[in-house]
């Protein structure tokens, strides 16, 4: 069977800071922050990604999320975050290459599969990484 993604996105966080957010998740989940799951706040566009490390039933984690009062209250909506085959890299020094993001990024020391395409934006310092199938973007 298709392997569920471990990360859920959180979306319309505006109204609810990310330690409430935290301690909501945390009550929701039963598991703990930081042991059992991460969040990661991207306060430019209202989303929060928790990414579990303790493997749980993510699809059955949303919809416990949807059924919560404190959820809904804040409009805050829970969806999995589908397993991309592209990957986004930050701080890219403008010298780098295509070539070489396509060595590193294929390289098995970095977990790396196969590389379909790579788009560069210098000016955001950043690349998209595109993978033949989505077990190299982890």
């Amino acid at each position: 069977s298709a392997k569920t993604s471990p990360s859920v996105v959180f979306e319309n966080i505006e109204s609810c800071s990310p330690k409430c957010l935290r301690m909501l998740l945390e009550n929701i989940s039963g598991l703990a922050v930081d042991d059992d799951f991460t969040v990661e706040v991207i306060p430019e566009i209202n989303v929060a990604v928790a990414t579990f490390t303790k493997s749980m039933d993510t699809e059955e984690f949303v919809k416990k999320c949807s059924r919560n009062k404190r959820i809904k209250e804040f409009k805050i909506t829970a969806r999995l975050l589908e397993l991309t085959q592209s990957i986004k890299a930050e701080n890219v020094p403008d010298s780098i290459s295509t070539d070489y993001l396509k060595v590193y990024f294929e390289s098995a020391w970095n977990g790396g599969g196969q590389v379909s395409d790579i788009q560069l934006f210098p000016e955001k310092k950043s690349a998209i990484i595109t993978f033949r199938d989505h077990k190299g973007n982890t």
